[in-house]
């Protein structure tokens, strides 16, 4: 098919983009909508971007040269991109492409004046809209300045900060391209945007409209105030009019100038009430045609709206699809995992095939419908008892969506195993429970183990929906639930209770120490035990420090003391190699498929403990936790009716002692089977690809589980789609999940409703007792540990891999996390005052800042 260089805006919609950007796609779509008026304009197409960038001297060299710049280096990319851009500015109009853009214009009018926008490939699309990435120029008149301008848009593909976008977003330089849209100018009376969902709360069912007199340049450029309306249900709901002392208009001859506004009109509206209502009612129609929440930019000229972009919203957290129309409340269950990132398609329908409770993808991340626990008054209240115990934050986020009425009163939900805010029957202490549920869950991994390797080709997706259903049986174990619930219950009756008898707060973090049966602070102790062959061996030590890919273990037994060493860590890895970070996710690497990640760990426990280090703080912590229960029982004995609380009080501690280790151990059995499964379809993966169906083994995470099925069963998979969600999960991977999220897409954080906080302080759950001082570490992946005596580990969260790290710090901050979660029940374990669901701590506290750590009534001061 010959090249063609301009393309009319009529002549193309949303299937274009690769033509003529998604802007320019954008716009042609727009001018189809009936009552859409789109500004008349031609789209100068990417043929003739590649024909200029293929005539253009040594771009291609430096297109490789930018390719390997790191992101951070922004001096290279800045010097670089401008030479780029001064190449392709300087680069003369191949003389059939500057005739395609003159007669284009001929057709409109070369003495109108026109609006030069860059439209980029990459650009406008529902997973990144790439906003103000490139240029545009308004008000050109004449043939030869809109060809000189055309030039500019196509060089503002390599701005430095359009540059610096692509890299951070793992986007291919050469897979973006450069189309113009050229659009007769308009002159409004008054412009701006409109966002068809609230850019703020993120609710769907909210406009948001600013509006200012003149171009809406004054608006985004960001020189004036704007007027700024909410409209809900056709109502405006929220209205603010600035005083507006500038605006920006087109000058005759080309190009625009800031004038300033008569006083008697700057406090005036842009836009009347009525007008208002129907500019959002003209968003409604544009983002029902693009099946998105859309930003738009609009002009009123002569009391009618043309509009001269529309892009998605790509801030805006996706809601869980239910189709009934009705309202919902949805918790994240990635705040109750300690796993906040996006998770691959895969991963997602693997939990959601191997959970107790039905859940729903949003956003990359899996949310449990709570609407009917919240809409019934006899189980709200236990409900809301259990989301507080475990994190304030929810709870008052369920209570602000209670109490604006979202939720109508319904029936009670069916009654369940395990019914919200109820928990199973106390049970008496008795260690011979946790010993046969550990004896009953390793059997079952072992039969998985054995008999998963007997089947392949479909028939595998046949036993592993089998294995789904034992894996949740023994989930289900109603001796398991009791356990788990038995040591929470029993931790927070001692707190509860010895803080009203003794006026002490979280009595039990001290109770706990070095309680039995941990196996996530069982396999922190054991890193060090892994530090102490290692540490005499200075060559190893040495090896360590220098190796970066996962051949280190078999070059080790080359070294002295490398056999022992290498030994260690394999028996490690035959134990706990099939955690790692994100756990939850099926497709994260594993630390047996990624030994490496945990180099920097063990180095730091060969540089920061002595021998023996693992058992001497077991030891540690359980005779503080045997002086502690001395020390309680001695002082209620003391008081009024002294002997019945003592008795209590050393029942309910037996019982967490024996109990509270328990409460990590099912996650291990899950990840422990996980493991299993993910092998048997990374084998079939192998298979497909050595078959030439699939393209790469990691493919498969792009897809679930009954599409892999599919996949297997004919030999046909479809790239295009595996492609796009590749596209979609890097998407998923910029956006923060709410705690809470309604249908109409609005997350609601929560807030902590405490005083006597100093000012200044940063405001969290307390989870372990304690003051601690200390160095910040703030560290987003544990890969990249290194670690002193006396730091304080701040990180978004803490699932149970990162239980070696803490071995080596004096205190936690996370930003998620709650009472139970595996954070604070390791904290307690090994001593350290912990605050967890500080919001933003990452970004608040600085990496090597000192801090204080107020575990105990659960905030952080910031020292300097």
């Amino acid at each position: 098919m010959s090249e063609r260089y301009v393309l009319g805006l009529r002549e193309v919609d949303e299937t274009r983009v690769a033509v003529v950007g998604g802007k320019g796609a954008h716009l042609g779509a727009l001018a189809r909508i009936d009552g859409v008026r789109v500004p008349a304009g031609f789209c100068v197409t990417t043929d003739a971007f590649r024909r200029v960038l293929a005539e253009a001297p040594s771009i291609d060299d430096r297109l490789d040269q930018l390719s390997r710049l790191n992101p951070d280096d922004r001096e290279a990319i800045r010097t670089l991109s401008a030479d780029i851009r001064r190449t392709i500015e300087g680069a003369p109009l191949p003389h059939d492409v500057a005739a395609a853009i003159t007669r284009a214009l001929a057709e409109l009018g070369e003495e109108a004046a026109y609006a030069v926008r860059s439209s980029a490939t990459a650009e406008d699309l529902p997973t990144a809209s790439f906003a103000g990435q490139q240029d545009t120029y308004l008000n050109v008149v004449g043939a030869t300045a809109i060809l000189r301008h055309v030039s500019r848009c196509w060089a503002s593909l390599f701005t430095e900060r359009a540059v610096t976008y692509r890299q951070r977003n793992g986007i291919d330089h050469r897979a973006v391209h450069m189309a113009v849209v050229v659009q007769e100018m308009v002159f409004p009376q008054a412009a701006g945007v409109l966002f068809t969902a609230d850019p703020v709360t993120s609710n769907r069912k909210v406009a948001s409209v600013e509006a200012s007199f003149g171009l809406g340049e004054a608006l985004v450029s960001g020189l004036v105030n704007a007027d700024a309306y909410r409209v809900r249900d056709g109502e405006i709901v929220d209205r603010a009019i600035a005083t507006k002392r500038l605006a920006v208009h087109a000058l005759p001859a080309g190009g625009t100038q800031e004038q300033a506004i008569d006083p008697e009109r700057q406090d005036q509206p842009a836009l009347t009430d009525a007008q208002v209502v129907r500019l959002v009612q003209l968003g409604r129609r544009i983002e029902a045609h693009f099946g998105h929440p859309q930003d738009i930019e609009w002009c009123l000229v002569d009391d009618g709206f043309q509009v001269v972009q529309s892009r998605p919203i790509t801030t805006l957290f996706p809601i869980p699809e239910t189709g009934d129309g009705e309202n919902h409340v949805y918790l994240s269950v990635g705040h109750q995992q300690m796993m906040t990132d996006a998770m691959k398609p895969l991963g997602l329908s693997m939990w959601q095939l191997t959970a107790l409770a039905p859940m729903q993808a949003a956003g990359g991340r899996l949310f449990v419908d709570a609407t009917r626990h919240l809409a019934s008054p006899a189980s709200r209240a236990g409900f809301l008892e259990m989301a507080g115990r475990g994190d304030p934050l929810t709870r008052d986020a369920l209570e602000t969506v209670i109490e604006r009425g979202f939720i109508p009163s319904g029936p009670d939900p069916a009654p369940s195993r395990t019914p919200a805010g109820g928990a199973p029957a106390p049970i008496e202490t008795d260690p011979a429970i946790v010993t046969d549920l550990i004896e009953s869950s390793q059997a079952s991994v072992a039969a998985l183990q054995r008999d998963i390797g007997t089947t392949s080709g479909p028939a595998l997706f046949d036993f592993l929906l089998a294995a789904f259903d034992e894996h949740k049986r023994l989930l289900r174990d109603p001796r398991s639930m009791q356990v788990i619930m038995a040591g929470m219950e029993a931790t927070w009756w001692l707190n509860d209770q010895l803080q009203a008898w003794l006026g002490e707060k979280n009595a039990a973090d001290t109770l706990t120490l070095s309680a039995p049966h941990n196996i996530t602070s069982e396999m922190g102790l054991a890193l060090l035990d892994v530090a102490d062959v290692i540490r005499p061996h200075p060559e190893v030590v040495a090896f360590l420090q220098e190796a970066e890919d996962e051949s280190f273990l078999a070059e080790l037994a080359k070294l002295p003391g490398g056999p022992e060493a290498r030994d260690a860590i394999g028996a490690y890895l035959d134990r706990y190699g099939m955690r790692c970070v994100g756990e939850i996710d099926i497709t994260r690497p594993r630390w047996s498929e990624r030994p490496s990640t945990l180099v920097p760990v063990i180095l730091d426990n060969v540089r920061n403990f002595e021998p023996g280090a693992s058992r001497r703080r077991f030891e540690q912590g359980r005779q503080e936790a045997a002086k502690k229960e001395k020390d309680v029982l001695e002082r209620l004995r003391a008081l009024p009716d002294g002997q019945r609380k003592a008795e209590e009080t050393k029942r309910m501690i037996d019982r967490v002692r024996t109990f509270i280790g328990y409460r990590e151990y099912p996650k291990y059995a899950i990840v422990s089977r996980y493991f299993v499964y993910k092998r048997a379809l990374l084998s079939e993966a192998e298979g497909l690809v050595r078959a030439g169906v699939l393209r790469a083994t990691e493919d498969i995470f792009y897809l679930t589980f009954a599409e892999l099925h599919d996949v297997v069963r004919t030999h046909q998979a479809d790239h295009q789609l595996i492609q796009r969600r590749k596209d979609t999960f890097r998407w998923h991977q910029t956006l923060t999940p709410p705690r809470v999220l309604t249908s109409e897409g609005e997350g609601i954080a929560g807030a902590y409703r405490r005083d006597g906080v100093p000012a200044g302080a940063l405001v969290g759950l307390p989870v372990s007792g304690g003051i601690v001082e200390g160095r910040a570490r703030v560290i987003l992946d544990l890969a990249e540990a290194d670690l002193e005596p006396g730091d304080i580990l701040v990180t978004p969260y803490t699932d149970p891999s990162w239980s070696p790290l803490f071995v080596a710090v004096d205190g936690l901050v996370t930003e998620v996390g709650g009472l139970m979660t595996h954070g604070a029940v390791i904290a307690r374990e090994y001593g350290l005052p912990a605050v967890v669901g500080v919001e933003g701590a990452t970004k608040l506290i600085q990496d090597g800042q000192r801090i204080r750590v107020h575990g105990t009534d659960g905030y952080v001061e910031i020292l300097g």
